[in-house]
């Protein structure tokens, strides 16, 4: 159950935080909704594909007293865990796009992956009898980091190529 948590817990915080950066960049960059739709589901393939991948090395990897620490069906329920949290998490803000006007679903896609990050991070201190604020204040910040450092890369990447 502990690996499931962290799997879903990295997945998740992964994938908000990609897909916030992915968002705000293509759209910064090109102002097309096709360009940030077909982002959105390559990235949710993709980095989905390659978070699970790094998740099943780590825990391949991971040894306790000179013996490996997971079974191979624990590796693989992590691996899987963490494909379905990062890709699901990242097409989620496909709906929004597909929806509104562009404009409003890049607002509406930034709320979501806000309030994501709130709730999980809210949740998952709680469920450790941490404070939670602390935590939620990190990932926000991270967040609006990456954020802000994808919308100068896009239009950047804009002016340079458009």
């Amino acid at each position: 159950m502990h690996q499931l948590l962290n799997a879903f817990s990295f997945g998740l915080t992964s994938g908000v935080i990609t897909a916030l950066g992915m968002l705000v960049g293509l759209y910064s960059a090109t102002s097309s909704r096709l360009a940030v739709v077909a982002g959105i589901i390559i990235m949710a393939i993709a980095d989905g594909l390659a978070d699970a991948a790094g998740m099943h090395l780590a825990e391949e990897s991971e040894m306790e007293n000179g013996k490996a620490k997971h079974t191979h069906n624990e590796v693989w329920v992590s691996t899987i865990f963490t494909f379905i949290a990062v890709g699901g998490s990242i097409i989620t803000f496909a709906v929004p796009v597909l929806l509104l006007p562009l404009e409003e679903a890049i607002a509406v896609g930034i709320l979501w992956g806000v309030l994501i990050l709130v709730l999980f991070n809210y949740y998952s201190a709680r469920m450790k009898r941490e404070e939670p604020l602390k935590p939620i204040i990190e990932h926000l910040l991270l967040a609006a980091f990456v954020i802000i450092v994808s919308y100068f890369a896009g239009i950047f990447v804009g002016n340079l190529l458009g």
